[in-house]
């Protein structure tokens, strides 16, 4: 018994004289967005978790110094709405090439994973791809095998039959019908129970949360506009089967009536939100809902038109919608709804990610410290992860950049940076 006690007492020392301690010394740091930077401290970590803060540059016996004296050290970023598995610019029919493969597609998350980390995005919400290629990627990245931020992911979004994401929507019958069994089809479900079914699917699979597309979207083929698609008992049903699964659901949404249709339906988020009127405001801070206002996405879309890249319908969405550009986050701003960043990141390139936060100010009406605040806590809490993220308070996972300049006087501060990790690992810069 002795014998064994003092084996396991060993082997304890052993393990914390092993444990990897990092003293990331920072000019000024921002521990929380919500509260004043502090001066020259140090911020101690150990196996990937926050410690301890430390006044001044002090460094503990045998810690590994990264040394940011000169830059401002911050919660990393969090982008609650992305496409990692695509990439911009591409003409709508790229995709239907043979190499753009669900193996071909993990490559490409991958890759974008590391350039929205080495962004400043230490957390990330991938918000639609096809198949288990963004499964694959989130998975390599908490094995370790590749770099990259924290990612939860939705999969194939839950769509109608000539939605916003059916695979067929814009094809001959004859294309149509070579994809019809596809295993992303069934995510194109009709009636509560058919929808409720899709949702227990993707769960099976291993998502994080479920998307759907409750109104029509501009980069979509289809005609039939902006507002609402699936029916108000469908949704109810994809929001009640997704909770009982402890999942949340973000909902595409343009139009107003859409909008105001899936937060009745109990969605959690609300992504685009473009058209969102006064009774949508009201019914969001009621029930609580989040606002992502992908302004990014806005600007990317709007900057394809004329290039040959949309096709004819989606060309006069874009400008629709471009015309409403912050309009609705505005609205929901000063109604008093919960705010996170979210960008679309895939619509424009990968990488861009940090420019969201001047526009929620230029165009959203935001100030800089509160679009910040929905940049670290509000993404944290949307995703359910405010114990772990958000902000640097000891005990979180280690997730912060140090970055060029004051981010609470400088919006553009965000997109100069020089020192990322995320969950306690360094990100390589180059």
């Amino acid at each position: 018994m002795f014998k064994f006690i003092a084996i396991a007492a060993i082997t304890l020392v052993s393990t914390a004289a092993s444990a990897e301690t990092y003293a990331i010394q920072a000019g000024h740091l921002i521990v929380d967005a919500a509260k004043p930077a502090r001066g020259p401290s140090t911020v101690i970590v150990t196996d990937g978790r926050v410690t301890r803060i430390d006044e001044g540059a002090t460094v503990p016996a045998g810690a590994i110094v990264v040394d940011m004296r000169t830059k401002t050290v911050m919660p990393g970023l969090i982008d609650v709405h992305v496409h990692l598995t695509s990439d911009a610019g591409l003409p709508w029919y790229e995709t239907l090439r043979p190499k753009y493969s669900e193996d071909y597609a993990a490559i490409t998350g991958v890759k974008n994973a590391l350039i929205t980390a080495r962004a400043g995005f230490t957390t990330v919400r991938d918000a639609g791809s096809g198949g288990y290629s963004a499964i694959a990627v989130r998975d390599a990245i908490r094995d370790g095998s590749v770099p990259g931020p924290r990612l939860e992911i939705s999969g194939q979004p839950l769509s109608m039959i000539g939605g916003h994401a059916d695979p067929g929507v814009g094809l001959s019958p004859e294309l149509r019908d070579a994809i019809a069994h596809d295993p992303a089809m069934f995510t194109v479900c009709t009636g509560p129970d058919e929808c409720s079914k899709a949702v227990r699917r993707l769960s099976a699979e291993g998502v994080d949360f479920i998307k759907i597309m409750a109104t029509g979207g501009v980069l979509d083929a289809g005609d039939i506009g902006l507002e609402q698609h699936f029916t108000d008992a469908e949704m109810k049903a994809i929001a009640d089967t997704a909770h009982a699964l402890h999942l949340k659901v973000a909902a595409h949404a343009h139009g107003a009536k859409g909008i105001d249709a899936a937060v009745r339906a109990g969605i959690d988020s609300i992504e685009h939100g473009t058209f969102v009127d006064a009774q949508g405001v009201t019914d969001m801070k009621a029930h609580g809902s989040y606002y992502v206002a992908t302004l990014l996405a806005f600007r990317g879309a709007v900057e394809m038109i004329g290039k040959g890249i949309l096709q004819p319908a989606s060309e006069k969405k874009a400008q629709q919608a471009f015309e409403a550009w912050g309009v609705g986050l505005n609205r929901a701003y000063k109604g008093g709804v919960k705010i996170a960043l979210g960008t679309d990141a895939g619509v424009f390139p990968h990488g861009q990610n940090a420019e969201e936060i001047a526009l929620m100010v230029s165009k959203g009406g935001m100030t800089l410290r509160d679009a910040l605040i929905a940049a670290t806590k509000g993404g944290a809490d949307l995703m359910g992860l405010s114990a772990e993220t958000g902000t640097l308070d000891p005990g979180k996972s280690a997730d912060l950049i140090a970055v060029d300049g004051d981010p609470l006087t400088d919006p553009a501060a965000v997109t100069h940076i020089a020192y990322v990790m995320a969950m306690g690992k360094p990100i390589p810069m180059k």
